[in-house]
């Protein structure tokens, strides 16, 4: 494996939805002593509706412009000097215009985990506009899944323990 300098010290947890990214970012950032921010949190808090209301009345074009935005200022603050464990929403990576912020800003993670565990982890959660449709989730996870290969590091998620997920992602080389 070739180890590639980064310009920012940017943490980016990537993977599909029910991965585990935001309670292994939290976890995370506990563990280094930096901000989380997570990226859908922030879509939400600005708009003041959940996500799947803004893909609802706006459509997803219009809430991928506006996650890109956030992204964006992120970054920003990330080369000012703030480090941060970024937790990205599950389409953001595969989005061509995110992923060119995030290559060059930080270190891209990739948590992998199973269809099963996702499809358990989301039961019948009708709150996630893309996974409504237990088909098309399945196209969505397939198609998504080389996409999400591209980030700098993969970690395989085969079980709910937080802990141990997060000390193989502070025994990467990076640390």
């Amino acid at each position: 494996m070739t180890l590639k300098l980064k310009r920012t010290p940017g943490l980016y947890l990537v993977g599909f939805m029910a991965s585990g990214k935001t309670t292994i970012g939290r976890s995370l950032a506990d563990h280094l002593g930096w901000p989380l921010f997570d990226v859908d949190a922030e879509i939400e808090k600005r708009r003041g509706m959940p996500i799947s209301r803004i893909f609802d009345e706006h459509g997803e074009p219009a809430f991928r412009d506006l996650e890109t935005e956030v992204i964006r200022q992120r970054v920003r603050m990330v080369q000012a000097g703030m480090p941060s464990v970024v937790v990205l929403g599950g389409g953001a990576f595969v989005q061509p215009r995110n992923f060119e912020i995030l290559e060059n800003n930080g270190v891209t993670v990739w948590l992998d985990c199973p269809l099963e565990i996702v499809r358990q982890r989301l039961g019948d959660d009708s709150m996630r506009p893309l996974a409504r449709d237990a088909k098309r989730l399945e196209e969505l996870y397939e198609d998504r899944r080389p996409l999400y290969s591209r980030a700098d590091f993969r970690i395989e998620i085969g079980d709910d323990d937080v802990e141990a997920i997060v000390q193989r992602v502070l025994a990467l080389p990076i640390f």
